[in-house]
């Protein structure tokens, strides 16, 4: 699965320096594209991940801030970047409340930066990919891009908009060496998601393993959580030749949350 086949090829994965962006960002780099990281910091831990992320497979790697809740910015990330042969649509925050009771800045908040950016990075990217004969792109939706569940109005909209545009991109692309695809995690054990394990075992008064499989994978019937290092495996699986022919479609990486 991980000879170099990506080598000779740019990969910018938005909401990348942590959980599920990054551990795509590192799968992609062990097929051997060269990465750029995004987040909307500036830090030097920022660009030093970056070196490592060098340092260890042996491409290029470097960190370029871009807030991705502007438009502006995403389209900047892809001219700033120079090249585009892979984009991943990744970056998304996350607000619980009831549809009476949800602040509109939140709403506004999570409508651009889980599905605008995907829209302004993509009109972006498609001119350099098409300039180069090639190109893949991965957005990141969700299990609630296919489903529902109450008080994520915001969320289960914007993934359900990353799915349609997916499908809108395949379509435009279609005759070209091109291809979009959406990949929809369940629940994913990144460090946010293990950080709220010890607060989550004190609300209910529940053993780790309790809280697992009773709260947090309720709804996901394998029981366990994908790994970011899997959601990677999947997208780099979507840029190998093996997927030339797999474009505007979903991917459901969530232990057969929306087979139910």
């Amino acid at each position: 699965m991980f000879e170099k086949f990506l080598a000779g090829k740019t990969a910018v994965v938005t909401g990348s320096n942590s959980g599920i962006g990054l551990g795509v960002a590192h799968q992609l780099a062990r097929a051997g594209a060269d990465i750029v990281l995004n987040s909307f910091t500036d830090r030097d831990e920022d660009h030093a991940l970056a070196q490592s992320m060098a340092d260890q497979h042996g491409v290029k790697a470097r960190y370029i801030k871009a807030d991705m809740s502007k438009g502006d910015e995403c389209r900047a990330l892809i001219e700033t970047a120079g090249a585009c042969d892979i984009l991943v649509n990744n970056a998304g925050i996350q607000f619980v409340a009831p549809i009476p009771d949800f602040p509109t800045e939140k709403w506004d908040a999570i409508i651009a930066i889980n599905m605008s950016s995907a829209f302004h990075t993509t009109a972006a990217a498609l001119p350099l990919m098409r300039k180069a004969g090639w190109g893949r792109i991965v957005n990141v939706a969700s299990a609630h891009g296919l489903t529902a569940s109450p008080f994520k109005s915001a969320y289960v909209t914007a993934k359900h908009g990353v799915v349609g545009l997916t499908k809108v991109t395949a379509l435009e692309t279609a005759q070209e060496k091109i291809t979009c695809n959406a990949i929809c995690p369940g629940y994913v054990l990144t460090p946010l998601v293990e950080a709220q394990i010890p607060d989550t075992m004190k609300e209910y008064d529940m053993t780790r393993d309790e809280v697992i499989k009773k709260v947090m994978l309720e709804r996901q019937p394998s029981k366990e959580f994908a790994t970011v290092e899997e959601i990677g495996d999947t997208a780099a699986f979507l840029c190998s030749p093996a997927a030339a022919q797999i474009t505007g479609t979903t991917i459901s990486v969530d232990g057969g949350w929306t087979a139910l």
